[in-house]
């Protein structure tokens, strides 16, 4: 199902700003300056805990991403499924609300009550975010989306027809810049089922979040999303450590409430 694959190869870029694992200092940024120029991310750690934001992102937001490039680094030999049908959204805003909350328990399940102590992190309502931004995609062909309360690193997209999307965030690196950046990565094995064979690949989303200023609350995001190919894949040891498909998107974030 071409168009699942498309909405998480970037569903994830909403709820992925992380806390543990600073980068080689400069490394993300130059990544972007490389563009698409790009190998595997050689910083990255094992995902531990949940993903924490900065207190700026705390609330509920509007956000409108739009596709601005994409590249096939490696076609015409290897070409992603699905990448040509991409094209439809370039330079088409997609709009969806995501929303970002305090944690009870530090970097364990998510468990959300609505105030609690500024001491506790800020971290993203997955469940909520992941519906809104596939059903922006998908409409009503997305029944739901759950986290694993045991591991905030594990997603469950369910859809009709009985398939399902799992999505398992395997490391993460983050970088903070001297004007204010805020750089995040994060890789993430997906498989989808239920549609024949199982189809399985890897996913790597590096951001950079800048907020405007303190007066204007918005929130601007340059991200690029990186398609691997799995092991299984027949193309696997051709392609190496390159991605087969890259996405720019510019994410522009709105405030609706704190």
């Amino acid at each position: 199902m071409p168009a699942v694959k498309v909405i998480w190869s970037f569903c994830l870029i909403i709820v992925f700003l992380l806390f543990h694992t600073e980068a080689q200092a400069g490394e993300l940024s130059e990544r972007f300056a490389h563009f698409p120029q790009w190998e595997k991310l050689t910083s990255v750690r094992p995902a531990v805990g949940d993903l924490v934001y900065p207190n700026w992102m705390m609330g509920s937001w509007l956000v409108k991403s739009t596709l601005i490039d994409l590249v096939a680094p490696l076609a015409p030999d290897i070409v992603t499924p699905g990448f040509e049908g991409n094209r439809q959204y370039l330079n088409k805003p997609i709009i969806f609300q995501v929303r970002f909350v305090r944690e009870t328990t530090p970097h364990s399940g998510l468990k959300i009550i609505p105030r609690i102590s500024n001491k506790s992190a800020v971290v993203a309502d997955r469940a909520f975010n992941g519906l809104n931004l596939a059903r922006s995609y998908l409409g009503d062909t997305v029944l739901s989306v759950k986290v694993d309360p045991n591991s905030p690193n594990r997603q469950i997209t369910f859809l009709r027809g009985e398939r399902q999307l799992v999505s398992i965030v395997t490391a993460r690196a983050t970088e903070t810049t001297p004007d204010g950046k805020f750089l995040t990565t994060e890789v993430f094995q997906q498989l989808f089922k239920g549609g024949g064979r199982p189809y399985f690949n890897t996913v790597e989303s590096t951001t950079a979040y800048h907020r405007l200023d303190q007066l204007n609350p918005a929130i601007e995001a340059d991200q690029i999303t990186a398609i691997y190919l799995s092991p299984q894949d027949p193309n696997y040891f051709a392609a190496l450590s390159q991605p087969v498909a890259l996405y720019r998107y510019r994410l522009e974030f709105l405030r609706q409430s704190q």
